[in-house]
């Protein structure tokens, strides 16, 4: 038996200004997108076209206030082959939230408050 990763998700209250960020930030684009037949909910699956890892974004329209993201911490990470410039196109955004330069990474937030690690390409 094997396993190997699909998908993260994650719940946000303003769908397109999501996909927005996480197009304009990271480059993510839509993949596919499933909306319940009583509009009670929407999915959008996000893809790097690189992998075969996927981000669902998950909108609830009963839900319309921000998530308490508590102190759960966690988090998903993407990998650039250019940390420089994508610290630099972060920063213009203003949505990066923490950096550790003695280990060569930095986080960003996303409109909802979830955290993205950024690191650099290892391979």
């Amino acid at each position: 038996m094997t396993f190997r990763f699909s998908h993260n998700n994650i719940n946000v209250t303003d769908l397109e200004k999501s996909v927005a960020f996480y197009k304009e930030a990271l480059g993510l684009r839509e993949q596919r997108r499933h909306a319940a037949g009583d509009g009670s909910f929407t999915l959008v699956f996000l893809e790097d076209g690189l992998s075969d890892w996927r981000l669902e974004l998950t909108w609830l329209r009963d839900h319309p206030q921000p998530y308490d993201l508590g102190e759960n911490e966690i988090h998903f990470c993407l990998e650039t082959d250019d940390l420089e410039a994508a610290r630099a196109k972060h920063r213009e955004m203003g949505c990066i939230c923490y950096e550790n330069p003695a280990m060569g990474i930095y986080f960003i937030a996303d409109p909802d408050g979830y955290w993205v690690e950024i690191v650099p390409s290892r391979r």
